[in-house]
């Protein structure tokens, strides 16, 4: 049975609990002292408004009969006032009401300072949680999940917890307390009169979960919808340069002001439901509120059934009550937003990443003799077969090279040997050992891997060259940027190792980010190499240098290389072909040309001229 999210956000805070007692003594004590300032205000205009020898009298009175719970609070508030002048007793009352109030705010900071401690911790706490669970993530799910989704789900909806439990955690901790001592107390008054107001109470409530249960339903969808807002937002960012080549600014921008109107839609129906709450708990307030003056004032007035001063009392504690009420409804509200996002951040917590290292799994430190795939067959989720029955051999020192046409599933195998996705058959080994049952850090830690796309960062070149690389003196960084053929543009940038080079490596050209991208793989030193169409997208220069660089880099290494251009993979030991997702040819590359089949013929559409 799937656990409620409320339950789950318990279990949050249960860690705290220290902070929690302290809260929850504070709000008690805090409670008290509030209802002990609404009592003496009470009595307050009672003493201004009474003759004080009728107050002296109806004390002594009070002293020999006290009958009631009221009569003896009404006796203890006569003690600790009551002096031998109006205006003595008067002073004392202020000195005293003061007191009260100073105490009650202390003991309100202490309960709100300690859940403000409790919120910032969880939240905190949450977000480390969900940033860590996506790292552990496979590939396979990035494939799916989109990015402005998972960042609106970071920064907003953890946001919207924090700001949702910031308010709710307060009001729905104390005001519920105040609520049931602030009706005690009408009961102690006036039992008649208290079960008139009682009235309240269901009708508020019923009022609270039907807007609630609709803001909930509201807030999941709109939380969706910013999502998709960043969403949108993070494509044409990131594809700027794709969206002026074809003119299509207008198109965008229009695409963007239609979803900002679908959310501004969502967010008014919301923000209608929510402030409705409020005016709505008010009126039924004030009409019992009036319905209890008219009966209250007529036992005054008529029957005498009442003291004006308890009718006074009753009065103020009854006002009290809707102050609770109100916040009370207000804090449900931001609970059901919290919630909704709550839902959000949970699912993405539940997701298990499909890629794990097994409890009995195996250290390795060392690559001694081959990688071997045996009849591996591999399929994206929702996609048809990318890899049927693939078997062949890559032995310690020696360059394989992977190539054919587009689609033909050359990335899909260097994806598949640093466990990026798990083959759904079959089986690849390293030095025998399944890589299934192999740590999967230590299993990485193994490879070195330059792609097509180079990954850098928006921080400074010596940054993105020691990526991983705890340690690294001075001469160490210099001889890996010499054996990349990068150290001379270094050195020409502002900062030399020290340039910002922006978001992916955008203030360099595609040449130097390349070969910054082999300047990391070769201070990381790894035994195997994996290299994918790592020169494909560039100039006929950048590709000398980086092609003279990727030489130095694969000496005495293990190297899997994924070549568009054939020019590239000419000395390789081995020279595999491959055709939607088989292997229909292998060889050395004389012995592929003499064959006259695919690889013949790829080689001569690329030398023919």
């Amino acid at each position: 049975m799937k656990t409620s999210v409320y339950t789950r956000l318990v279990k949050l805070v249960i860690p705290y609990w220290p902070f929690l007692v302290l809260s929850t003594l504070s709000a008690f004590i805090y409670v008290i002292f509030n209802c002990l300032s609404i009592w003496l205000t009470a009595s307050l205009f009672n003493n201004i408004l009474t003759d004080f020898d009728e107050l002296i009298q109806n004390h002594e009175i009070l002293t020999r009969t006290k009958v009631s719970i009221n009569d003896q609070l009404k006796y203890w508030t006569n003690e600790l006032i009551l002096r031998d002048s109006p205006v003595e007793s008067l002073k004392v009352l202020c000195l005293v009401l003061l007191g009260a109030f100073f105490i009650k705010n202390i003991f309100l900071y202490l309960k709100n300072i300690s859940l403000t401690y409790i919120q910032f911790n969880l939240i905190t706490s949450l977000r480390n949680r969900i940033y860590g669970h996506l790292h552990s993530m496979s590939l396979s799910y990035f494939d799916k999940a989109r990015s402005g989704e998972l960042t609106s789900i970071v920064i907003n909806d953890v946001s919207n917890m924090r700001v949702a439990f910031g308010t709710s955690f307060h009001k729905l901790f104390v005001e519920p307390i105040n609520i049931v001592v602030f009706v005690a107390l009408l009961i102690i008054i006036n039992v008649k009169l208290a079960l008139v107001a009682a009235i309240i109470v269901p009708l508020t409530g019923a009022t609270i979960i039907a807007i609630g249960k609709s803001i909930r339903r509201k807030s999941k969808r709109t939380a969706e919808k910013i999502a998709r807002i960043m969403n949108i937002m993070t494509e044409n960012l990131n594809s700027i340069r794709v969206v002026k080549a074809f003119a299509m600014e207008s198109h965008e921008t229009e695409r963007f002001h239609k979803e900002q109107k679908r959310y501004y839609q969502l967010l008014l129906k919301r923000a209608k439901l929510r402030l409705i709450s409020s005016p709505l708990t008010e009126t039924i307030g004030a009409i019992i509120g009036v319905t209890l003056l008219w009966i209250g004032g007529r036992d005054v007035l008529v029957s005498a059934g009442m003291t004006s001063e308890d009718f006074i009392r009753f009065i103020l504690i009854l006002f009290s009550v809707f102050g609770p009420v109100r916040l009370l409804s207000n804090a449900s509200m931001e609970l059901q937003k919290g919630v909704a996002s709550a839902e959000r951040v949970f699912d993405v917590l539940d997701t298990p990443s499909a890629i794990v290292s097994k409890s009995d799994a195996e250290q390795i430190t060392a690559f001694n003799e081959r990688i071997s795939f045996d009849q591996v067959s591999f399929h994206y989720e929702g996609s048809d077969t990318v890899l049927d029955d693939i078997s062949f051999e890559l032995k310690k020192g020696t360059i394989l090279a992977l190539v054919g046409p587009s689609g033909a599933g050359k990335s899909t195998i260097a994806d598949l040997i640093p466990r990026f996705y798990d083959v759904n058959s079959g089986r690849i080994t390293i030095d025998g050992k399944d890589i299934c049952d192999i740590e999967l850090n230590s299993l990485r830690r193994l490879m070195g891997i330059v792609s097509q796309e180079t990954i850098l960062f928006d921080d400074t070149i010596r940054s993105n060259i020691t990526y991983g690389i705890n340690s690294t003196d001075e001469d160490q960084l210099k001889a890996v940027a010499r054996t990349a053929n990068a150290l001379d543009f270094i050195l020409e940038q502002p900062q030399g190792f020290d340039t910002v080079i922006g978001e992916k490596g955008v203030r360099l050209s595609g040449g130097q980010r390349q070969r910054i991208a082999i300047a990391r793989a070769v201070l990381k030193n790894p035994p195997i190499l994996i290299l994918d169409e790592a020169t494909s997208a560039l100039d006929t220069e950048s590709e000398r240098l980086v092609q003279s660089a990727l030489e130095t880099l694969i000496a005495d290494r293990t190297v899997l290389v994924i070549a568009h251009r054939l020019s590239t993979i000419q000395k390789a030991d081995m020279i595999i072909v491959m055709d939607e997702g088989r292997i229909v040819e292998q060889g050395n590359h004389d012995n592929l040309v003499a064959k006259k089949g695919l690889y013949s013929k790829l080689h001569k559409n690329q030398f023919r001229y």
